[in-house]
C-alpha cells in the first residue's frame, strides 16, 4: 500500500477570529490553483498560543498568519524573526520549517506597498512628504515600508502623542511628529496620505480631520476596508486625489505566504477581489 503525502494545513490565528476574510481568499485561491491544502481559522487565547505553535506543525501545518492580538506576542515565542518583523516590532506570517523552527516575517508593509502601486501606478514615493494617521502595529509596517522606498518625509500623527514619539524614536529623523488637533494642518503639499487608524470603519467613529489642505495631485490610502471606500476615500477623490482601498493591502500581504506554504505565487486581480467581497 501506497503511503500517500501529507495535505498541508496553514490558517490564521486571532481572538476574535471570526470576522476574518484570510480563511475566503486562501480557500479561493487553494481552489484556483488545484492545490491540495486547507486554510483554517482558529480563534487561540493568548495562555494557549504557545503550546498551539508546539503542537501545530505536528498536526500537518506548515504555516499561519497571525492577527490580533498576537502579533507583538508571537517575536517571542519564534525562532528565526526576520529584520523587518524585529523593526516593526510584530509579525503577521509564520512559516513551520521542516527542521522545527518557526520563522516569523511580517509582510504587512510589502502588500501595502504593493497595493499602492497596483492601484497608484503613477505614484512616485519621492515626490513628495507622506501623512500617516496612526500609531499601531499597522503604522509601523506602513513607516518602515514607506522609508524603504525612499519617501523624504513622514508627518506622523496620533491620537495618543506618545505613542507617535514612540515611532520616530524607533525609525529616526525622517518621522516629523504632530499633536492629533494637528492632523489636518500637516496635509500641507503632502504627495502621500495613509490612515492606519479605525476611524471610519463600520461600527467605530467617523474620520472627521478636515482636508482643506489636502492636494488634489496626493494618492490617498485607507487601510479601513470595511466600508471599501470610507469616508475619507469619498472625500479625497472628490477633491481629485488618486484614492487607494485598503482590501488590496490585504490581498498582497496574504500572497508571500501562501506562496511558502502552498508552493504558488497567487495573482491578485479582480477576480480575488471578488471573491473576497462576496464572503
Amino acid at each position: 500500500m501506497t503511503e500517500l503525502a501529507r495535505i498541508p494545513l496553514a490558517g490564521v490565528i486571532g481572538s476574535p477570529i471570526a470576522h476574518s476574510r484570510s480563511p475566503a481568499l486562501h480557500g479561493y485561491w487553494l481552489k484556483r490553483y488545484g492545490l491540495k491544502g486547507h486554510y483554517i481559522p482558529m480563534d487561540v487565547a493568548q495562555a494557549d498560543l504557545r503550546e498551539a505553535l508546539s503542537m501545530l506543525p505536528r498536526l500537518g501545518f506548515v504555516g499561519l498568519n497571525v492577527t490580533i492580538p498576537h502579533k507583538e506576542t508571537i517575536l517571542g515565542l519564534a525562532d528565526i524573526v526576520t529584520d523587518r518583523a524585529a523593526l516593526i516590532g510584530a509579525a503577521n506570517t509564520l512559516i513551520f520549517r521542516k527542521d522545527g523552527k518557526v520563522h516569523a516575517d511580517n509582510t504587512d508593509g510589502a502588500g501595502f506597498i504593493a497595493n499602492l502601486r497596483q492601484q497608484a501606478p503613477d505614484w512616485v514615493p519621492q515626490a513628495g512628504p507622506a501623512v500617516v494617521w496612526g500609531a499601531g502595529g499597522a503604522a509601523r509596517a506602513v513607516v518602515a515600508a514607506l522609508i524603504e522606498v525612499g519617501v523624504p518625509e513622514i508627518r506622523l500623527a496620533n491620537r495618543s502623542r506618545a505613542r507617535a514619539d514612540a515611532l520616530r524614536a524607533d525609525f529616526g529623523p525622517k518621522l516629523v511628529v504632530s499633536d492629533w488637533v494637528q492632523a489636518g494642518n500637516i496635509l500641507e503639499d503632502a504627495a502621500t496620505v495613509v490612515n492606519t487608524t479605525s476611524l471610519g470603519m463600520v461600527g467605530k467613529a467617523e474620520f472627521r480631520v478636515p482636508l482643506d489642505a489636502l492636494s488634489p495631485k496626493a494618492v490617498v490610502s485607507d487601510l479601513v476596508y470595511t466600508p471599501l471606500q470610507t469616508g475619507l476615500l469619498a472625500s479625497a477623490e472628490a477633491i481629485g486625489c488618486r484614492v487607494v482601498d485598503g482590501l488590496g493591502m490585504l490581498l498582497h500581504q496574504a500572497a508571500p505566504g501562501f506562496e511558502r506554504w502552498f508552493g504558488i505565487r497567487p495573482e491578485i486581480d479582480e477576480a480575488t477581489r471578488a471573491a473576497v467581497l462576496a464572503q
